[in-house]
């Protein structure tokens, strides 16, 4: 059944910086400063006061100093200092997450035009120190929240590696099959930087000016992402699997990155006023969550998209354009065989396995994309899905009607 409440996103009122492989252009910087700083100017860009929000949605995976008072003090360093809103964190599936909690508030007539932000930072992450006054000797227990998070689900004690295994071996995924997504993917990804970054200059802006830790000078020009390895067949074909007995190599498999991106959310009336082409209407028609079962975590898209395409009230064979959040090449295959497409037909212009994961960001960069690539084909209609930490999944319907 088709959900009640639909919202609306202003053309062009989204922005996404490049992704800079963890460790590399972009690890000095503190994500929430950093996403703040880049917010500044883009909106500045479009000509879009910070005035008009009246509610913003952070989405965050890791801590960072201070980041205990999330979207309002992220707003009030952009600008808004009146806005608030709260901060969420579904690892991967983060960025949907915010855009649905943007939603579901313009939808309750609580606000009417609110700012998604995400940002992450997978370098240089926190390590925790917790407490334990009555333990032995009062030592406490400590964790790497990044590398360790990363390694381990504490409810199965399986690493995120093992759940693209279950997934290859539950869908007959081969290594091959793996590796000739990977050079697909890269091929896709080759053409948003044809033409001089021509499809990546329509949501971000290029070059991009890396700032100093204290955001007053620029340390470094970034043509677009950093820290990609293409790849080549006689690369990959030299690769072992990484778990003994497996299929995925680390060849098949995203980086951790740096990052952030935004996108404002708001009224039928305010997204018209904010577009940069009001001959543009774009819809977000519905959502959907899922989990699979433990330990399958590229497999739970699958239900999470399903359930998003009953909210916009379509069938999949209405799409015009899907998009994924993959982790592992495992994940396109396994969507693929389970809604009827073709790999071919998924990720035009690139995703998440060629350009990194930021974590929370990931997926708004995703959904930018979307966007992008359905004023490019004249609109229609698109779906967004992916995976998460916990085997579970968000996805979202997005429809653009163009005039032109």
């Amino acid at each position: 059944m088709r959900q009640s409440v639909s919202t609306f996103v202003p053309y062009g009122a989204y922005w996404s910086t490049p992704f800079a492989r963890w460790q590399t252009d972009l690890s000095h910087l503190h994500s929430l400063k950093f996403a703040a700083h880049v917010a500044r100017n883009e909106l500045a860009r479009r000509s879009i006061d910070p005035g008009v929000f009246d509610y913003a949605v952070l989405g965050m995976t890791r801590p960072e100093r201070s980041s205990f008072y999330g979207a309002p003090w992220i707003m009030g360093m952009l600008g808004a200092p009146e806005v608030g809103g709260p901060t969420v964190s579904q690892a991967c599936a983060t960025s949907v997450r915010a855009m649905l909690a943007a939603s579901h508030e313009i939808g309750a007539g609580m606000a009417q035009c609110a700012l998604a932000i995400a940002c992450d930072r997978t370098s240089n992450g926190p390590h925790i120190y917790f407490p334990a006054p009555s333990a032995p000797g009062g030592t406490g227990e400590s964790e790497d929240f990044i590398m360790e998070n990363m390694a381990r689900d504490p409810l199965g004690s399986h690493s995120m590696a093992q759940t693209a295994e279950n997934c290859a071996k539950k869908f007959d995924v081969s290594t091959q099959q793996q590796h000739d997504l990977v050079l697909l993917r890269e091929e896709q990804y080759r053409q948003a930087l044809a033409n001089d970054h021509a499809f990546q200059k329509r949501y971000m802006t290029l070059p991009f000016a890396a700032p100093d830790a204290a955001f007053r000078k620029e340390l470094g020009s970034l043509a677009s992402d950093t820290g990609i390895k293409f790849s080549t067949p006689e690369g990959l074909a030299k690769l072992r699997p990484v778990l003994e007995g497996g299929t995925v190599t680390y060849g098949a498999q995203t980086h951790p990155a740096d990052g952030n991106a935004a996108m404002v959310i708001a009224t039928a009336d305010r997204a018209r006023e904010l577009s940069r082409d009001r001959a543009i209407e774009i819809e977000l028609m519905g959502f959907g969550l899922a989990r699979a079962a433990l330990a399958f975590m590229p497999e739970a898209p699958v239900p999470a998209a399903r359930r998003a395409l009953a909210a916009a009230g379509i069938d999949v064979s209405q799409l015009k354009a899907i998009k994924t959040h993959n982790p592992f090449a495992v994940n396109d295959w396994v969507l693929a065989q389970s809604l009827g497409v073709r790999v071919e037909d998924m990720n035009r212009y690139g995703c998440s396995l060629v350009y990194g994961h930021p974590n929370a960001p990931t997926g708004l960069r995703g959904c930018i994309e979307l966007i992008e690539e359905l004023v490019e084909r004249g609109g229609g209609t698109g779906l967004f899905t992916g995976c998460a930490a916990g085997d579970t999944a968000m996805a979202v319907v997005i429809s653009v009607r163009s005039a032109r």
